[in-house]
């Protein structure tokens, strides 16, 4: 019989069907019955969930660090944060700023990825994601137009990329160049993803066909739905090539509407993103983000003057408890939280899912839904 290095016993891995699970050299390496493993150690889940672990593609930070602000070391602390939450992945997203801004933290993030895997003991950073740069300066958010550009045809050139991963642009198509810079982004291997936008029908369309497959934080920043007028938001649930990414944390989206949506879209074709800023993390109180005040009050962030909602402070683990909470099972949660980020930025073939041969990459969750361990790279974090 193989002895293996762990194995997660009696784990809940889809509904109805328990199995132990073991990992080897950071990977799992069988899937079995309940007591036909055997390994170095063990840990008895007890007929818990066992999820894959989560991949966040939209984060501006979290424990008190700014993504736009930080160093490596900064980075680090937010990768440490977010894998005590279950997310072994993330994508640093930028809000426009300075173009040495963008620099600096590309070269944070670069040396980040380039620590030994040895060393490793917070959530992977898997690419980098710019936010907003060519937005719509009339759905602008809680981002800052004076740092936005159009797209004359040189622009993508300035921005630096990591030297491994992905590279993510949210972007509005009806912008000068817009539908242009979509041909770029996909031709230079960018995900091209529609957000901060109040584009027509037409103008979706060819982006849609130049190569915007994805949109950005499904409601937010973007025209609704009308029963006389599609919208941004009907428009890209009425197009079943197309996939879109949700905050779901029950403030920027009712959960009523947030269940609505994505089973129209289907769990499949839907991502869970946290959006946190900084100040996730850290409770209530009176924070600086982005040149303003904002306040965090009973898990909802104000910004100051105009009142508006400044990103989130939740985690993944949050998103996936209001997920579970409002009916959708654990198989179709997966999908959202790591499975269908992984496949957008095309990792799906080493992680996102519980498979022979994959990252050993795991999230127990108890009754409660609350988190009882994590296991990165085969081992427990908790």
């Amino acid at each position: 019989m193989t002895m293996f290095q762990l194995v997660l016993k009696n784990a809940l891995i889809a509904e109805n069907n328990l199995a132990d699970v073991a990992v080897s050299n950071g990977r799992i390496a069988a899937i079995e019955k309940p007591g036909s493993l055997t390994a170095a150690d063990s840990y008895d889940c007890k007929g818990k969930s066992l999820l894959p672990g989560f991949i966040d593609i939209h984060n501006h930070g979290a424990a008190g660090i700014d993504v736009n602000e930080a160093d490596a070391d900064g980075l680090v602390e937010i990768g440490r944060f977010l894998l005590s939450r279950g997310v072994c992945g993330w994508v640093p997203t930028l809000v426009p700023d300075s173009d040495d801004v963008y620099r600096r933290v590309v070269e944070a993030i670069n040396a980040v990825m380039q620590m030994p895997d040895d060393d490793v003991r917070f959530a992977r950073i898997l690419g980098v994601h710019f936010e907003g740069i060519f937005a719509n300066r009339n759905m602008c958010g809680a981002l800052r137009p004076e740092f936005f550009k159009v797209f004359t045809g040189t622009e993508l050139k300035s921005l630096p990329r990591p030297s491994a991963g992905c590279s993510i642009m949210t972007f509005a198509p009806e912008i000068q160049g817009g539908i242009e810079l979509a041909g770029e982004l996909k031709r230079k291997g960018w995900i091209a993803s529609i957000g901060h936008t109040s584009a027509d029908c037409d103008t979706l369309e060819k982006a849609f066909l130049a190569g915007a497959r994805h949109f950005t934080h499904f409601f937010n920043a973007m025209s609704g739905i009308h029963h006389r007028q599609l919208g941004v938001a009907g428009w890209a649930l009425t197009n079943e090539e197309v996939t879109f990414d949700i905050i779901a944390d029950g403030i920027h989206v009712d959960p009523r509407m947030l269940k609505l949506a994505t089973r129209a879209k289907s769990p499949e074709k839907t991502i869970l993103i946290s959006d946190s800023v900084a100040p996730a993390g850290l409770g209530d109180g009176v924070f600086r983000l982005w040149g303003k005040e904002v306040r965090v009050a009973s898990g909802r962030t104000i910004s100051f003057p105009d009142g508006g909602i400044a990103g989130s402070v939740i985690t993944m683990a949050d998103a996936v408890r209001l997920m579970l909470e409002i009916g959708f099972n654990q198989t179709e949660v997966s999908a959202m939280a790591s499975l269908g980020p992984a496949r957008l930025i095309s990792i799906e073939s080493d992680c996102g899912s519980i498979a022979v041969g994959k990252r050993a990459d795991l999230v127990v969750i108890g009754p409660n839904k609350e988190i009882d361990q994590v296991i990165f790279g085969g081992r427990p974090v908790m």
